[in-house]
């Protein structure tokens, strides 16, 4: 058979029974051909059959129900699009990222038939999520938490849902999400059309197959942990953890895009503050930051800003960026599935990719039982950063960029304190002490405030310890001193020779309201007590 002949043999997507608009926002979008899991599964959801899909990541299921979805939706609708309309279809996703990947697919198609899409997912307000839900909306991509909730709250109703996704199913299953997946799935329609689409089909899985899908057609174009073949696997075994620290730098520092997994929150921002620092702009994304913050780091990762991605498994799937040339297992992971689901951000849609593993020797037996249950086979390398089986890997060398204080991962150093602090007093008064200068005016000697007891401090300490009452004989005694030193300066006071923390430069503090948090001045050098300090903040805010 010769290439033209092959070549014909593949249907279009017209062939298929996509819609002309649908294949129009395709075309524009460079994608003229489907892939095996769209050209397998499309004729059977474009007629409203339940389907079940199995494909390894990154082969095209996104596409493939989202086809379905707006046709089908766009159907029912029929140009009908009354204000405050409930939503027809519905899409569940495990995280928040792959949610927002999924409506960056579906939201194109859904404009050129006329359809509203919109997303549901915790880490930010409700607010707009209810506003939305209320003006009316077709298309609802979400997280089974937020969407549970409105549900709960009376917000959201899933009572008309005609067609129902569930994406990334065995995903929710580890996440202990099932229970509120199956409440959900309860709420809409008992006869509509369902695709779940998933890698595997255990942890419960199977039972939701069972009670919500009718008849299922299924579909699976891949094993469920087959390999990438447009992926080369590289394992580096290093001696120590100064080895890896140098490795991991020189795999970031290559042209191209590249994600690093850690296991970790605290590893992964760490990781991507040094890099950064480094000269190799860098951002991290895990689940300690907040929507914002993981939108703004991997639309600067998207955009080119950065090139590097530093990330925890909240990442291993639902992110989609393209010409990943390179993934990096800084931290093995702790199962196999999660190590095809990481790897699975580069060889993306027939793309090549790279994918490297960094091994300690504490380490070893553990990875290779990972990669043999994940059926990839490697050899192990020993390296060092400067091998050249590293060097070969990397490529060229991206310029160092300086960072700066608004860069994405910047502030890896610490911020020097400022005067009229008490770390900021502490080191002044010291200095002086070694050169031999007395304190100035307003100030105790150290011998003074030891003998006033380690509770006492003047400015804002000393107010704050007034105003809870006291606490313990130092703390108390040091009040009654001054209220007598307050009865016996008279005008010394206004001339801001007191040492009522209250008063300063000769001015009369203006009051606080209870809570609030004290002003420091620059010219009340004193430090605040150590001891006090805990009670003192906890009691203020």
């Amino acid at each position: 058979m010769t290439a033209a002949t092959a070549q014909s043999t593949v249907p279009s997507f017209a062939d298929l029974g996509v819609p002309a608009p649908l294949i129009a926002v395709l075309a524009r979008a460079d994608r003229t051909s489907p892939f095996p899991i769209q050209a397998a599964t499309l004729p059977s959801t474009l007629q409203g059959r339940d389907v079940l899909g199995r494909g390894r990541t990154g082969s095209g299921k996104t596409l493939a129900f989202a086809i379905p979805l707006v046709a089908r939706v766009a159907e029912k609708r029929a140009g009908s699009l009354p204000k405050g309309r409930r939503p027809l279809g519905l899409v569940l996703a495990p995280t928040r990222e792959l949610a927002t990947q999924i409506a960056a697919v579906v939201t194109p198609l859904a404009d050129a038939v006329g359809l509203k899409v919109t997303t549901i997912f915790g880490g930010v307000s409700q607010k707009p999520q209810e506003n939305a839900l209320r003006a009316g909306v077709d298309i609802v991509i979400a997280c089974p938490g937020r969407l549970d909730d409105l549900m709960k709250q009376g917000v959201a109703s899933m009572a008309d849902v005609d067609i129902t996704v569930l994406d990334e199913a065995d995903h929710m299953a580890d996440l202990g999400f099932l229970p509120v997946v199956t409440r959900i799935l309860n709420a809409t329609r008992r006869d509509a059309q369902r695709m779940l689409f998933s890698a595997t089909l255990d942890n419960g899985v199977d039972k939701l197959v069972n009670r919500f899908l009718h008849d299922p057609v299924r579909h699976s174009v891949d094993e469920a942990n087959s390999p990438v073949a447009a992926m080369t696997h590289h394992v580096f075994h290093v001696a120590a953890a100064e080895d890896k620290t140098a490795l991991v730098r020189k795999l970031a520092s290559g042209t191209g895009r590249r994600v690093l997994f850690m296991r970790t929150k605290h590893q992964a921002k760490k990781l991507a503050k040094q890099l950064t620092a480094a000269g190799i702009p860098a951002v991290d994304l895990h689940g300690n930051l907040s929507q914002n913050a993981r939108d703004r780091n991997l639309a600067a990762f998207s955009s080119g800003d950065v090139r590097v991605l530093v990330a925890t498994d909240v990442a291993a799937r639902g992110v989609h960026v393209d010409d990943v040339e390179l993934v990096v297992h800084v931290d093995p992971p702790a199962e196999h599935k999660a190590y095809l689901h990481r790897s699975g951000r580069t060889a993306r849609a027939g793309n090549e990719g790279d994918v490297a593993t960094i091994v300690l020797p504490e380490q070893r037996r553990e990875t290779a039982d990972l990669l043999r249950k994940a059926k990839i086979s490697v050899t192990p390398q020993t390296v060092t950063a400067d091998s050249p089986a590293v060097a070969e890997l990397v490529g060229e060398i991206a310029p160092y960029v300086a960072p700066s204080a608004g860069a994405p991962g910047a502030g890896n150093k610490p911020a020097e304190t400022p005067a009229g602090t008490s770390q900021g007093a502490n080191a002044r008064r010291k200095r002086e002490a070694r050169a031999g200068g007395a304190p100035k005016q307003g100030q105790r000697s150290g011998g003074q405030r030891s003998s006033e007891g380690k509770s006492a401090s003047d400015g804002a300490g000393g107010g704050r310890n007034r105003r809870r009452g006291g606490r313990g004989g130092a703390g108390q005694s040091t009040d009654v001193a001054r209220s007598g030193e307050q009865r016996r300066s008279g005008e010394q006071q206004r001339s801001g020779q007191s040492r009522n923390g209250g008063r300063r430069n000769g001015q009369a503090a203006p009051a606080r309201e209870a809570g609030s948090r004290p002003v420091h001045s620059t010219s009340s050098p004193a430090p605040r007590p150590r001891t006090s300090r805990r009670a003192s903040w906890s009691a203020e805010d």
